[in-house]
């Protein structure tokens, strides 16, 4: 198997298993939070399998949005430098036009308590209808060889269905509405518990960043006609024929989560930590800061430096 060929149909029923077995009503996938805004809705959900890391799905809706944008601003690792802070470094490390692959290398900033974490994946997108199924996982690369510092993340799998829905809006008018679902996973080296509670009580603020560097990618292209490479990649996919791919989830909001939730601005701040969370092409990375004296050196400082400095 060449390089071009390093991310196969295999991973893309890997991402379309994972998304029936979430639609289908399993159980095992926990609620974690509904939340919208005047021009965004989102849900989440999480799943711990016995064996392996943490699972995480989650199913935004972009008002005013087309796939083909949302699409392009995944993709865009240029842009991502100028909105998404833990990204310190990226390098194409390799492309290939006949089908879209490309093999990425990028070095994230974390907090003090963790090393930087290395990445290098490949991606590759397949075309099914109005829908883009956008497959980024972690891959081996023997000429760029691991270090200790920065930590090699080489379990990672982050990948998204993207197509266009109806507008959950209920004013009587046609609006352009795009749907991103994400599962992703990856081992960082980060304990689960610490994981866990970081994401469930600063999901809200990630997600709102995600959304505002959107917003500026759909101005920015707005006014700009020219494309970055990582953009223009984005555009060479491999069609395919996968049931299901425009027909939306079902969109509503408990009534329930509708009034606790609207718009919600939940706090981020839970027994001594400020977390603040960054989302990172659906990855998600913890940014804890210290609240003086308060913070339990048990969890944090031990648990967590001796897992993530390794």
């Amino acid at each position: 198997m060449g390089k071009h060929d390093i991310v196969t149909e295999k991973d893309l029923e890997h991402l379309v298993q994972l998304l029936d077995n979430k639609e289908s009503g399993d159980t095992t996938w926990q609620h974690l939070m509904e939340r919208t805004t005047s021009n965004m809705t989102y849900k989440a959900w999480r799943h711990e399998p016995e064996v392996g890391p943490i699972m995480h799905c989650s199913q935004t809706i972009f008002e005013d949005a087309t796939p083909e944008l949302v699409r392009d601003f995944f993709w865009d690792d240029d842009f991502r430098l100028k909105w998404d802070p833990m990204l310190v470094y990226f390098k194409t490390l390799d492309e290939f036009p006949q089908n879209g692959t490309t093999i990425i290398h990028w070095i994230k900033k974390f907090p003090f308590f963790c090393s930087d974490r290395e990445y290098i994946f490949g991606r590759r997108i397949w075309e099914s209808g109005k829908a883009y199924f956008c497959v980024t996982k972690g891959v081996p690369y023997p000429s760029l060889p691991k270090k200790e510092k920065p930590r090699r993340v080489e379990l990672y799998f982050s990948s998204w269905r993207i197509r266009p829905v109806q507008s959950p809006k209920q004013d009587g008018q046609q609006h352009t509405a795009c749907e991103v679902t994400l599962v992703h996973y990856e081992d960082m080296g980060i304990p689960k518990d610490v994981a866990k509670v970081g994401v469930r009580h600063g999901m809200w603020g990630a997600v709102k960043k995600l959304q505002s560097g959107f917003r500026a990618y759909q101005q920015m292209r707005d006014t700009e006609n020219i494309l970055s490479r990582s953009a223009i990649m984005a555009r060479v996919t491999t069609k395919t024929s996968i049931a299901g791919s425009d027909s939306p989830l079902d969109q509503g909001l408990s009534s329930t989560e509708k009034a606790s939730n609207k718009d919600g601005d939940s706090s981020a701040v839970q027994q001594g930590f400020d977390w603040k969370w960054v989302v990172i092409g659906g990855a998600v990375a913890a940014v804890c800061v210290l609240n003086t004296g308060i913070v339990g050196k048990a969890l944090l400082l031990g648990a967590a430096r001796r897992q993530a400095k390794k």
